[in-house]
């Protein structure tokens, strides 16, 4: 199958009960046993779900990955990816990296004695000089939030190859429309699945796809174990929210292109980021690994005015100031107090989130009521 033939059909069948099209919400805790280890696939809904189940092949699907393991939110996911370590082993990771992943990352597991190392990976040669015999795994954003950096893949994997080490990447923000890592030599991929997959801004769910089965087994032990799985209910919009996928992210990338166009000629904003420049950092990266260049856009205004930037966020009508991204709906986000406020300030600016960066999640509206609505609250 084709790419949006999978969203729809990948992984997929009728239900066996009654041949129902849409997989059935089985909204149950436990399923009957006819004899101790009788059962039917499933016996209690912490360990597996139908329709987790039926979610799960649906992500395994369009990832081109083998298996797929659903999760009650992104971090839930990668915390499973992180409990595959064990004191003194460490990682290398994207220094732009997402405020929740870099707080569990520097106020949980460091405190487990995990080490990390954040670098800046424009350069994926750099990731070597840190590589020592503890390194276990190598954790990449790409594009990266919110500065929107690209980071090479299969540069990375051919790195992470050499030195037997995991590498993971989060895939949030690209989508497996845009690009599917697997593919590209990762071995694991995440996703915060509360954005562009269930892309209704409707729930909250975290997704691990791989390949390889002793790795599968491994996280699906976690799984279990730890037990920070989504409910039925979040699965089955899930998996409604993945049918869509294709014609969403397409009409996200084309009203993201022209919001950023129309923001690098405005005369009060001082910088645009969008993949799509040819001037972007690794434009030509994003254009070998990428489909398109995605939805979101981020930009500061002239003089880095923080009441400014608040100002503008306020102001705005059609999109919505709120955490989060991916939804059908535009959303903005002023990242030094929203997103990114565990980050500390220093930190912060050096990756160039300053006080009057603004994230836009661009929706799926008409072109023409978005401009018009950043032209309101930015002015001329």
């Amino acid at each position: 199958m084709k790419f949006n033939t999978k969203t729809i059909h990948g992984g997929q069948e009728p239900d066996a009960a009654y041949g129902s099209v849409m997989p059935p919400i089985y909204q149950t805790s436990t399923f009957a046993q006819s004899t101790p280890g009788g059962h039917k696939g499933f016996e209690y809904a912490r360990s597996g779900n139908p329709t987790r189940h039926a979610l799960e092949k649906s992500l395994a699907s369009i990832e081109n990955g083998t298996y797929g393991l659903a999760f009650g939110s992104g971090l839930a996911a990668i915390d499973a990816i992180l409990k595959l370590l064990k004191p003194g082993d460490e990682v290398i990771s994207t220094s732009d990296l997402y405020g929740g992943t870099y707080r569990l990352f520097t106020k949980i597991f460091e405190d487990f004695g995990i080490v990390f190392h954040l670098v800046n990976m424009d350069n994926v040669e750099a990731i070597e000089d840190y590589i020592n015999a503890n390194t276990k795994l190598i954790w990449v954003e790409t594009p990266t939030n919110p500065m929107l950096n690209i980071i090479d893949i299969k540069g990375t994997a051919k790195i992470a190859k050499k030195h037997n080490v995991w590498f993971a990447v989060d895939n949030t923000f690209a989508t497996p429309y845009l690009q599917q890592p697997l593919d590209l030599g990762a071995d694991i991929v995440m996703h915060s699945a509360t954005k562009y997959l269930g892309g209704h801004s409707d729930l909250v769910m975290g997704a691990l796809i791989v390949k390889e089965k002793d790795l599968a087994d491994r996280l699906y032990f976690i799984q279990n174990a730890s037990g920070a799985i989504c409910g039925p209910q979040d699965a089955f919009l899930a998996l409604r929210g993945i049918k869509t996928l294709h014609v969403r992210m397409q009409r996200h990338c084309e009203n993201a292109k022209a919001v950023a166009e129309y923001l690098a000629n405005h005369p009060k904003i001082e910088n645009v980021y969008w993949p799509g420049f040819t001037n972007h950092p690794n434009h030509n990266i994003a254009k070998l690994q990428m489909k398109d260049f995605g939805g979101m856009v981020s930009f500061t205004t002239k003089g880095n005015n923080y009441e400014e930037a608040i100002k503008i966020v306020e102001t705005l009508k059609i999109f919505t100031l709120a955490e989060s991204l991916g939804g059908v709906e535009s959303l903005a986000g002023h990242p030094a107090s929203m997103t990114h406020a565990s980050v500390p300030k220093e930190e912060r600016e050096k990756l160039g989130i300053v006080d009057s960066m603004i994230r836009l999640s661009v929706g799926i509206e008409d072109e023409d009521d978005l401009l018009s609505d950043l032209k309101q609250a930015i002015g001329s």
